[in-house]
């Protein structure tokens, strides 16, 4: 595959992209759906103490470790190689812990991402330990 079938090609998802009608979604108000035989008031009064903790989110898109010496050498135009290939996914983190995977949209001129898989809660857990 010569350089210029790889550009055509990013030139053409690009365009797909571009095309596809991308809505902004509202997020819905977390409810409670269980009925009070499910919870005590003790363990609704817990739920709400934490619904309001900030969280950081972040989405990475690959890593790479290199050495100070070539950190520092390091400026505009530089190129750094990621452990990731194009058009893999990107890991959604909430303080640091894999939540999901997903891919780069663009809603507005804004950069977004779309899930494409949520880990589960017992994976999450699993992976915790």
């Amino acid at each position: 595959m010569s350089t210029e079938d790889t550009g055509d090609d990013w030139a053409n998802a690009m365009a797909e992209q571009a095309l596809e009608e991308a809505e902004a979604v509202e997020l819905d108000e977390l409810t409670d759906n269980s009925t009070a035989a499910d919870l005590s008031e003790e363990d609704v009064a817990k739920l709400d103490a934490i619904m309001d903790i900030p969280v950081t989110i972040s989405m990475e898109v690959g890593r790479s470790f290199i050495n100070i010496r070539n950190l520092l050498q390091l400026n505009q135009g530089s190129v750094v190689e990621l452990d990731r290939v194009a058009g893999e996914p990107l890991d959604v983190m909430v303080n640091g812990t894999l939540i999901a995977h997903g891919e780069v949209v663009v809603v507005n001129d804004k950069f977004g991402i779309r899930l494409t898989d949520v880990i589960s809660q017992t994976e999450r857990i699993k992976k915790l330990k």
